[in-house]
C-alpha cells in the first residue's frame, strides 16, 4: 500500500521542488522541522482479497509547513492577525484547514471534483470512501513524545541534556530537545555522513547519529525505538544486561496545575505524560506542545470547530510517519493515544482514533542532526531557522512564509495591515470560511447556522455544540489542565 519512507521520501521531494528557498535555513548555519499531510487516495476497483502490499493508492502532499519558533503570551494580539505558534505541526495543520476550506468550495458549488461528497443530512459534507490523511513529520512531536530513553549500549546520540536558564529563555524549543545531536562532528559517523550522503535522501540508517559499530542491536531493541510503558518503570522493561543512562529531554514546560518534573539527573528527569507548554523567547507562551495538540486532534478530528459545520464526522488522520530522528514506539503511543484512551460518552461521530505511527529511515537533510554532521566545523553556532513556510494545495497564493508570526519582511508600521497577515492566522481563515458560508444559500447551510445571528470568531465556534461538546469532554476526562486563551483574544470580526 506504501511504506514510511515512501511518505518521507515523498515530503522531501516535495520541499525541494515546490517550497522556495526563501524562509528555507542558511546553509550550514541553520536547521528546522519539516511536517505535511499527504493524501492517500486508493484506486478504484480494487480485487477483493488482495493483500495489503498489492493495493494500490496515488500519494498526493496537499500540506507541509516548516518552523521552530513560538511567540510569547506578551506578544500576542485580539485581532487574531499573528501566528502564536510556528512549529512545523502546527504550520501544516493550518495549511490543511486551508486545502479543506477550498475543498468544502468546489463541493458547494458544484465547480470541479472535490474530496467531499453529500452527507446524509443538509447542508454536512463527507469525504470520499477510499481516501484518508497520513500526517508526516521530520521529528517526533515535542513534549510527551520526545521524552525518549537513551541505552547504556549507544554511544550516545544525543548528550545528557542540562537545560540553563539562557536556553530556556531562547524559545529554541527543538534546540533544547536535540542538544547535542551530532554534536561530535569528528566522529566516524559524522565524518562517513559528510563523505557518503551528497544526495538530500539519507537512507538506510547510514547517515542518521546513532552509532551502532562497535554494538550491533539485535531486531528486537532498537536504539531508537525502544519498548518502554513509561519512564518511572522503563529499568524493568528493559533487557537486564542494558542499562538506561539517561533521556532525551523535552524543553516544553508542564503546564500550570500539572505535577511538576521531579529535575533529577538521569532518566528521572521528567515525568512523563503531563500537559506541556512550549517555551518562548524569554516570555512564556500559551502554546500548548505538538504532542499535546496532535494527541487532541486525535479526539476531535484536525478540522477545528469552524469546519465542523460543515462536516458529517470529524477528519482524522489515518497514519502518523516519522523522520530518522531519537524516537520510542511506546513514547509516541503514551502521548498521541495512551492518555486519552480511556475517554468515553462523547457525541455521535467522535472518537479517540486508532492512530498507526510508524518511522522511516530517511533523514531530513535540513535536520539539525544532519546539518551539524555537514558543517565541517564551519564558523559560528549552529540555530534553528527565524522562519517558517506554509504551503497548501490551493490555487490561489499557496505559499506563505512568516516569522515571529507575521509575513516575512513585515515592519512594525505595517502591522494591523490586511498585507501584514498570513493566510494561515486566525483571522484569515476566518474570513475564507465566513466566504464559503456567503456562497451558500441560506436554505442549504447547515442547521448549526441556518438563520444564526453569529458575528464574532468567537461566536461561529461556540456554535459548532458537538463539536464544544467533545472538547468539554476531552479536557473533563483527560487534558483538565490545557491553556485556554481568554475569549477576549476571539472577538475579532
Amino acid at each position: 500500500m506504501w511504506t514510511a519512507d515512501e511518505i518521507a521520501q515523498l515530503c522531501y521531494e516535495h520541499y525541494h521542488v515546490r517550497l522556495p528557498k526563501q524562509g528555507k535555513p542558511e546553509p550550514n548555519r541553520e536547521w528546522t522541522l519539516l511536517a505535511a499531510v499527504v493524501k492517500i487516495q486508493f484506486t478504484a476497483d480494487q480485487a477483493c482479497g488482495i493483500s495489503d502490499k498489492a493495493i494500490q493508492v496515488t500519494k498526493e502532499v496537499v500540506s507541509m509547513g516548516t518552523g521552530t519558533k513560538c511567540i510569547g503570551q506578551s506578544k500576542m494580539r485580539k485581532s487574531g492577525d499573528i501566528l502564536n505558534d510556528s512549529h512545523a505541526e502546527v504550520i501544516a495543520r493550518r495549511g490543511f484547514l486551508r486545502y479543506l476550506l477550498h475543498q468544502l468550495q468546489l463541493a458547494a458549488t458544484l465547480e470541479k471534483d472535490s474530496i467531499f461528497i453529500p452527507g446524509t443530512h443538509k447542508g454536512l459534507w463527507k469525504l470520499r470512501p477510499a481516501l484518508s490523511f497520513v500526517f508526516f513529520s521530520s521529528h517526533t512531536p515535542c513534549g510527551d513524545a520526545s521524552i525518549i530513553p537513551m541505552l547504556e549500549f549507544e554511544e550516545q546520540p544525543c548528550c545528557p541534556v542540562t537545560i540553563s536558564s539562557s536556553a530556556g529563555a531562547s524559545g529554541d524549543l527543538e534546540a533544547l530537545e536535540d542538544k547535542g545531536d551530532c554534536d561530535d562532528t569528528d566522529s566516524p559517523v559524522a565524518k562517513k555522513m559528510r563523505l557518503e550522503t551528497p544526495s538530500y535522501l539519507v537512507m538506510n540508517g547510514t547517515a542518521h547519529c546513532d552509532k551502532q559499530e562497535r554494538h550491533p542491536v539485535t531486531p528486537e531493541v532498537s536504539n531508537w525505538n525502544l519498548t518502554v510503558q513509561g519512564l518511572a518503570t522503563v529499568k524493568t522493561t528493559m533487557p537486564r544486561d542494558i542499562t538506561v543512562l539517561d533521556i532525551h529531554r523535552t524543553g516544553a514546560k508542564c503546564v500550570p496545575g500539572e505535577a511538576r518534573d521531579p529535575g533529577k539527573p538521569g532518566a528521572a528527569y521528567h515525568q512523563v505524560g503531563l500537559l506541556r507548554v512550549k517555551p518562548g523567547r524569554g516570555d512564556r507562551t500559551c502554546s500548548m506542545s505538538c504532542s499535546d495538540k496532535m494527541a487532541r486532534w486525535n479526539v476531535l478530528g484536525c478540522q477545528g470547530a469552524l469546519l465542523m459545520h460543515f462536516l458529517e464526522e470529524p477528519i482524522y488522520l489515518s497514519a502518523l510517519v516519522i523522520g530518522k530522528c531519537p524516537y520510542s514506539q511506546e513514547a509516541m503511543q503514551r502521548a498521541l493515544t495512551g492518555r486519552c484512551q480511556n475517554v468515553s460518552a462523547l457525541p455521535k461521530g467522535f472518537r479517540v482514533q486508532e492512530l498507526t505511527t510508524q518511522q522511516s529511515d530517511l533523514l531530513f537533510e535540513q535536520s539539525r542532526c544532519a546539518v551539524q554532521a555537514n558543517r565541517l566545523d564551519g564558523p559560528g553556532r549552529l540555530v534553528p531557522c527565524g522562519a517558517a513556510i506554509s504551503w497548501s494545495a490551493v490555487p490561489e497564493h499557496p505559499l506563505d512564509v512568516t516569522a515571529n508570526g507575521f509575513p516575512q519582511g513585515t515592519t512594525k508600521k505595517g502591522i494591523g495591515s490586511l498585507q501584514a497577515r498570513s493566510r494561515i492566522s486566525k483571522v484569515e481563515l476566518f474570513r475564507s470560511f465566513l466566504k464559503l458560508l456567503s456562497s451558500i444559500a441560506e436554505d442549504m447551510q447547515p442547521d448549526s447556522l441556518r438563520g444564526q445571528k453569529l458575528d464574532t470568531y468567537q461566536e461561529y465556534k461556540e456554535a459548532a455544540s458537538t463539536y464544544q461538546e467533545a472538547w468539554s469532554t476531552l479536557r473533563k476526562q483527560a487534558f483538565g489542565f490545557w491553556i485556554k486563551n481568554p475569549p477576549d483574544y476571539h472577538q475579532f470580526k
